[in-house]
């Protein structure tokens, strides 16, 4: 059997970045630990990180009931009001958020400041994009296909006129982007475009295809509740037999002689994939 891993399989700089600031906080301090969600989207991390101590709170309810410990802000980003109850309630914290992610959330703000409608392409229910527009100062919209952009445009025909700001979820599916592009250059006339996918993304989804274009299975490595993972999944079922896992225990019998490939989504430590 031949098993070909994705080069860019596992962490990338983001998530690397927020899950040392967490160890490295167990290291230092003797407060209790919490970090507002989970710090990434993989269930064997967040384990281990409770093992040794560091809680998960979901909510500002939880946080504000808290008389002590260190608060770790998630890869994905909070909206601006959480990360103002944190300094209201005077807790120490430390700002994990993906740096590309900032960089969205600062662009929401100027946006309205500018009014500018902002519009994201994205999924509304994941906490990357929840912390993108508790960042939004004005009008905003959230659209998660091209189809859904068509629609908007159609339910809400001023918006082909109005000023916009358009970005991405930085795990959004590159090929969607490109279709949701198509259809502002032809239907919106006054559109500015922010490129805001990830590069380790779009290069990891890349990767993901032609893997899957060459291979007879493609295993996915990642998080269930992990956008880039299931994006990486939708990919290669275009083009092969495709298996989404969280750990080797669920690994599926192959045949002899099959080709397998293997790639992970940003929240995979490198030891899972091994």
């Amino acid at each position: 059997m031949e098993v070909i891993v994705a080069k860019t399989a596992g962490f990338c700089f983001g998530v690397e970045r927020a899950v040392d600031k967490v160890y490295e906080q167990i290291g230092k301090t003797e407060r209790p630990i919490y970090t507002y969600g989970p710090i990434i989207h993989n269930e064997e991390v967040v384990r281990d990180l409770e093992e040794k101590g560091v809680r998960v709170i979901e909510s500002e309810e939880e946080l504000k009931a808290l008389s002590d410990g260190v608060v770790v802000i998630r890869s994905h980003g909070v909206a601006q009001a959480v990360e103002e109850e944190i300094q209201a309630l005077g807790l120490p914290y430390v700002d994990a958020t993906c740096p590309f992610v900032k960089k969205i959330h600062q662009l929401a703000a100027e946006s309205g400041e500018q009014g500018k409608v902002f519009l994201l392409a994205g999924d509304k229910d994941h906490p990357e994009v929840k912390g993108i527009l508790g960042h939004c100062k004005g009008e905003n919209f959230t659209v998660k296909s091209n189809q859904e952009l068509v629609d908007l445009l159609k339910n809400h025909p001023e918006l082909r006129t109005k000023p916009l700001a358009f970005a991405a979820q930085t795990t959004f599916h590159a090929g969607e982007w490109e279709k949701c592009l198509e259809t502002l250059k032809k239907l919106c006339t006054n559109a500015a475009v922010f490129a805001t996918i990830c590069n380790a993304t779009a290069r990891r989804q890349k990767e993901a295809k032609t893997l899957a274009q060459r291979c007879d299975r493609m295993i996915v490595v990642g998080g269930r509740d992990s956008s880039n993972t299931a994006k990486l999944r939708d990919i290669c079922a275009e083009h092969c037999e495709t298996y989404l896992i969280e750990r080797a225990d669920e690994l599926p019998v192959f045949s002899a002689g099959l080709s397998v490939g293997i790639t992970a989504g940003a929240s995979t430590p490198a030891s899972i994939i091994k």
